[in-house]
């Protein structure tokens, strides 16, 4: 049976935010076929649970070239979709378990998908800090949701038990960075690999037909990779600090 496609998201991430609103609005049908899965960097206490499984964050710090190409970057990308940009400005060593367990919280009650907007807008269209508690609070509330008790989510055992299965599900997936689309065999890292993305899906579930799409779906890519050299450990290229995203 295959798996249904996913999309590994990031509330810190401008190209994520883009890249989401972009699928949903050529995809109408993504909050429906498709599984989101939220990705932070832990802190310490879930850091350590994941460790635990065997488990690692894949995503490295970005250095500060990437960074300064990144902010000119996001505000072309933004210019050219026409979406309002208010740059936030985070704290230095900032943890993001906040509004990444109380989304998971959102999800049980069928509310992930208006706390996501809600809270898009807040940090990409207000430069308002997300992962503060009055902040996001208020957010919540005014997206008419219950912001006390999302918030109330990252000390929830149980939530955070979900929060570790999720990290070890990128791990799994060799997530590396935002947005992140899995779909069959095929992988896609970028807001630029989203066109193949969404012709992908249509492929999938009948909407258009593209044999190209089909065959990036069915085939490994992998396929044509020296089994000595796709066999080694550290074979890859694991780059320098410079995550994206």
């Amino acid at each position: 049976m295959r798996r249904r496609p996913r999309l590994y998201f990031s509330l810190r991430s401008p190209y994520s935010w883009m890249a989401v609103d972009q699928l949903e609005r050529r995809f109408p049908r993504a909050t429906e076929l498709i599984d989101y899965y939220p990705f932070w960097e832990p802190e310490p206490q879930l850091g350590q649970a994941l460790h635990d499984r065997g488990a690692e964050v894949l995503y490295t710090p970005m250095s500060k070239a990437k960074h300064l190409y990144m902010l000119g970057d996001i505000k072309r990308t933004a210019a050219r979709f026409g979406y309002p940009l208010v740059w936030p400005v985070d704290q230095l060593g900032q943890e993001w378990e906040l509004p990444h367990l109380a989304w998971l919280a959102a999800r049980r009650r069928g509310e992930e998908h208006v706390l996501y907007r809600a809270l898009v807008q807040a940090r990409w269209h207000r430069g308002e800090r997300i992962y503060d508690e009055d902040v996001f609070i208020r957010t919540a509330d005014a997206a008419g949701l219950d912001g006390a008790a999302l918030r109330a989510a990252e000390f929830d055992p149980e939530i955070r038990a979900e929060a570790v299965d999720v990290l070890e599900a990128a791990w799994e997936d060799d997530i590396f960075g935002f947005p992140y689309f899995r779909i069959g065999r095929e992988r896609l890292w970028g807001l630029d690999r989203l066109d193949e993305f969404v012709t992908a899906l249509e492929t999938v579930f009948g909407d258009v037909s593209s044999p190209e799409a089909a065959r990036a779906v069915e085939t490994d890519p992998l396929d044509g990779v020296p089994a000595r050299l796709a066999g080694r450990i550290g074979a890859y290229d694991r780059d320098t600090a410079g995550g994206c995203g």
